[in-house]
């Protein structure tokens, strides 16, 4: 890994994340996780402020040692026990239906394989647990999806493999969910970069 992507990529992703519009999507999302909880790509820690006083404990995962240093520092003061591991998601080192909650915001664009990653959350899920997400992806609008299509390849050379094209709801349901709850809508700022899927999923059957 080049020292652009170790070091200065994950920078940038922490400006970017401080949004004032990414911590509404994320007060609007995080405060429902209950139990114990994993967080996918936890990254430097933006969600961690946002977890209901009830959970029990937080397991946060990110293949960025960088990011996660940042975020120890936010795991200091959260609400709940918090417990930081470098690793991905694609591989994680965790038993089988441990984790009343998945969550997982602005993760899925950057992971190598989406689908294996998707099928390890299935995996950890208890039964009755549900994965929150918010996501951005691939729009419905032609003209806007021809552009996320164009855009993609160089994009995600410098966006630390940020894919703008990645059909959220689709991946989820080829990777074994249901979505009882998924909202769509785009977030302030140009359209091929905005276009947000928000909701719940639960393991299929």
């Amino acid at each position: 890994m080049g020292l652009y992507q170790r070091l200065v990529v994950p920078r940038l992703i922490e400006l970017s994340m401080r949004q004032p519009q990414m911590q509404n999507y994320r007060r609007g999302l995080v405060p429902d996780a209950r139990g114990r909880v994993l967080e996918v790509g936890v990254g430097s820690g933006m969600n961690l402020p946002f977890y209901a006083p009830g959970v029990q404990e937080v397991v946060g995962v990110d293949p960025s040692e960088e990011l996660l240093t940042m975020a120890r520092k936010r795991a200091a003061a959260a609400s709940a026990p918090v417990t930081l591991t470098r690793g991905s998601a694609m591989s994680m080192p965790l038993d089988d239906a441990s984790f009343d909650t998945v969550v997982m915001t602005w993760t899925l664009c950057s992971i190598p394989d989406p689908s294996a990653a998707l099928r390890e959350m299935r995996r950890v899920l208890k039964p009755g647990g549900a994965l929150l997400f918010i996501e951005h992806g691939l729009s419905p609008e032609p003209n806007v999806a021809r552009w996320q299509h164009r855009l993609t390849p160089l994009w995600r050379r410098f966006a630390g493999g940020c894919h703008l094209d990645r059909k959220i709801d689709d991946l989820l349901r080829g990777a074994g969910f249901d979505l009882p709850d998924l909202r769509n809508e785009y977030a302030e700022g140009p359209r091929p970069m905005t276009y947000m899927y928000k909701g719940r999923a639960v393991p299929s059957g």
